[in-house]
């Protein structure tokens, strides 16, 4: 299958690396090619620089934003949340039309430090502003409450045992996606919990997550939910 990961960070390097590997035609998109590639400094995290990364998947192409999206059968969104709508108004609207546009991005404002706030909440979500501005993508917002390294590797907490949230507005979107992580990435318990008003709910998880990151000294966990 034909990918889309737009995005150059963490998140975006470690799905574009994990979808390579399992087979699928993979393409990663950022704003200004030459720019991304010519950074030397980490990450905001202390990550390596994009460029580190690249020399070790040469056979990923980094292409532009609108590029990567005109080419994909799929597209994630794992830019900065601050940034999204901007990257994807680069990606064209007419790149996303009819695609599943799988958001794991967050609206985090790390403006005052840490621990970062929510640009968007309680009445309005990122999501849901992504589906606004691009009304003809089937937006489905997924993998946001989870570590990167657990998105592509649910079984490296407590065997897989625990939950992925997601939700958005077409239902046959949705049903791709679940299936499309089930099998490629092994996610075994996936909750649908509705449309992408919901988006408001899993975003807001975030703030949550970040204070558990905190107190537990690592990002390897998710929820579990039992009845």
């Amino acid at each position: 299958m034909k990918l889309a990961i737009l995005g150059t960070g963490m998140a975006g390097q470690t799905l574009a690396g994990k979808l390579a590997d399992l087979g699928h035609e993979v393409r990663i998109g950022t704003r200004n090619v030459a720019e991304t590639m010519a950074k030397t400094a980490p990450g905001p995290f202390g990550n390596p620089p994009f460029k580190s990364w690249k020399e070790q998947h040469p056979e990923i192409p980094l292409v532009t934003y609108a590029e990567a999206a005109a080419g994909g059968e799929i597209v994630f969104n794992a830019t900065s949340g601050g940034a999204s709508l901007e990257a994807l108004r680069l990606a064209g609207e007419g790149n996303l039309g009819g695609k599943i546009l799988v958001d794991i991005a967050n609206p985090l404002d790390f403006s005052k430090g840490m621990p970062p706030s929510l640009s968007v909440c309680n009445t309005d979500s990122l999501a849901e502003q992504i589906q606004r501005a691009f009304p003809k993508a089937k937006v489905v917002k997924a993998l946001n409450t989870v570590n990167a390294l657990v998105m592509v590797n649910p079984k490296a907490v407590a065997g897989g045992d625990h939950h992925l949230l997601i939700c958005g507005d077409d239902a046959s979107a949705k049903s791709t996606a679940t299936e499309f992580l089930k099998s490629n990435f092994g996610w075994k318990h996936i909750i649908d919990v509705g449309d992408i008003t919901a988006a408001r709910g899993t975003e807001m998880i975030l703030p949550l997550w970040v204070r558990l990151m905190g107190a537990l000294k690592t990002p390897m966990f998710n929820f579990k939910i039992v009845q």
